[in-house]
């Protein structure tokens, strides 16, 4: 899953899959103590942080928007790139002068992948937080909990094979009441030599299909019109009774025939609630299959959009960063989308400058975003983490201004690519689920079309939750504007 400089918390949110600005928080009536939790990184990290204050809940917490009443904070940690964790480092400055001018009594934790990576420094060396929990270790926090009331540190990052907390309704925190996030998946196998999230959340393990059409429905009935199915690798899904995705190979042929792949996943969504839209994310070039696109063109509600990560357009360089495909077979997968999907949507997830890039394989990179016009995408120069394959085996050799000039090219020609593809859809009626007021006026609303795309529209007779047809009549680089012309046929 990519990282997508995403800051997630109970005051703010800057994410495309949640721009809500409204706050709907379920509060369990009986509990007393406040939980503030703060969500860094991917979208994973954000319907985590939503399993976490489940299970908190069941504690006698309630959770809070005031750090300073906060009988718990916890914050949700990414390591996908070292940005992220300065950040982190920030925020966990300004818990402990909290802790230290307004609530000594004041418990601060570290959940996710800077968990997993760096408990010892955490605890035992900086003495920064009093628990350390791991991605597969949620379950875990009511004891870790009792040790730090008892006066002791606490610790679990334990990696699990199986857990996938399927098992557990997440309390849905900054949630526009529109949309939300299901997890299907967790954990990598595909073992990217730039990439941390194997060793931070272990694994690929995949959840019964049955919870998550269960949580699907449950959703549908308390309003919600849009699901995102996430994982690290949404593609590699595969259920045939639980276990690890190598225990295939060992199943009996009954079991093969009926196992649920993501395809198959995809359908049953879809077919559960017809009038929901169902979005995914992330998507690895190397699995996914036509029958998941076949898929998306035979369901109206599935989105028309992918996020397809390539990394890199040099064959070179995808060799060295272990992507298991070549830019011709990613040509070749792009071609096959645009023939069954014409109008699907496509991003991407970019690096420049990883370990002995040239000026020819940056321009393979160049050569292949101008092949594929991406809709919208997220770029990054490389940032090396230690204990990757490229961390302790590559030398970060390419200079940092020439990291930057080769980003400042590629994210200045996204932005022309984006506007061109934004124009594709002047003056045409599009449909629009309707998700908030618009930050700029009261006046109107905005919401975003199967394409993924923004959409901002005058109020008049509607209301957040409507599916609308807009036509549009002008836009940004970014942003469609139009006005309603009526109810989608789908609301």
């Amino acid at each position: 899953m990519s990282d997508r400089g995403s800051y997630t918390s109970m005051e703010k949110v800057i994410d495309e899959s949640k721009q809500g600005d409204s706050l709907v928080l379920d509060q369990k009536e009986g509990n007393k103590r406040k939980l503030f939790i703060e969500s860094y990184g991917c979208a994973m990290n954000f319907s985590d942080s939503e399993i976490v204050a489940s299970i908190m809940a069941n504690q006698g917490f309630n959770t809070t928007q005031k750090l300073e009443e906060a009988d718990l904070v916890l914050v949700n940690t990414c390591s996908i790139r070292d940005k992220a964790e300065q950040t982190v480092r920030k925020r966990l400055e300004k818990y402990n002068a909290v802790k230290r001018d307004h609530n000594p009594k004041m418990k601060v934790g570290v959940l996710g992948c800077m968990a997993e990576r760096l408990k010892t420094k955490f605890l035992e060396e900086e003495k920064i937080v009093d628990l350390v929990v791991g991605p597969d270790a949620y379950k875990d926090l009511p004891n870790l909990l009792a040790e730090v009331d008892e006066g002791r540190d606490a610790i679990n990052v334990i990696l699990s094979k199986e857990e996938t907390y399927g098992d557990i309704a997440p309390v849905r925190l900054n949630t526009n009441g529109v949309t939300a996030f299901v997890s299907i998946t967790r954990g990598c196998d595909n073992m990217c030599t730039f990439c941390v999230v194997p060793f931070t959340r272990g694994r690929e393990r995949s959840r019964d299909p049955q919870s998550i059409i269960e949580e699907i429905n449950d959703l549908w009935n308390k309003g919600y019109k849009e699901v995102t199915l996430l994982g690290q690798n949404v593609d590699s899904y595969l259920w045939y009774g639980g276990g690890l995705k190598k225990d295939f190979v060992k199943a009996s042929d009954i079991q093969k025939a009926t196992s649920v792949n993501f395809a198959k996943l995809l359908e049953l969504c879809a077919l559960a609630q017809p009038k929901m839209r169902i979005r995914f994310s992330t998507s690895n070039p190397q699995d996914l299959t036509l029958d998941v696109v076949e898929t998306m063109a035979k369901y109206y509600n599935i989105c028309n959009h992918i996020h397809l990560p390539v990394q890199s357009g040099s064959n070179r360089i995808l060799k060295k960063m272990n992507r298991l495909h070549t830019r011709e077979e990613y040509f070749e997968l792009i071609d096959n989308i645009y023939q069954i999907i014409p109008d699907c949507a496509i991003s991407q997830d970019m690096i420049v400058g990883f370990p002995t890039e040239t000026e020819e394989d940056f321009q393979d990179t160049v050569s292949l975003m101008e092949y594929v016009k991406y809709h919208f995408g997220y770029m990054f120069t490389y940032s090396e983490r230690p204990g990757t394959m490229a961390g302790r085996n590559m030398e970060d050799d390419v200079p940092e201004p020439l990291k930057k000039r080769r980003l400042a090219e590629i994210v200045k020609l996204q932005q022309e690519h984006s506007g061109q593809r934004i124009k594709e859809h002047l003056n045409t009626v599009v449909e629009v689920l309707i998700e908030k007021e618009s930050k700029k006026s009261n006046l109107h609303w905005s919401g975003r079309t199967p394409q993924n795309t923004v959409v901002v529209f005058p109020k008049e007779k509607y209301k957040v939750g409507d599916l609308v047809d807009v036509k549009t009549t002008d836009c940004t680089t970014a942003t469609l504007i139009g006005e309603a012309v009526g109810y989608s046929k789908n609301n």
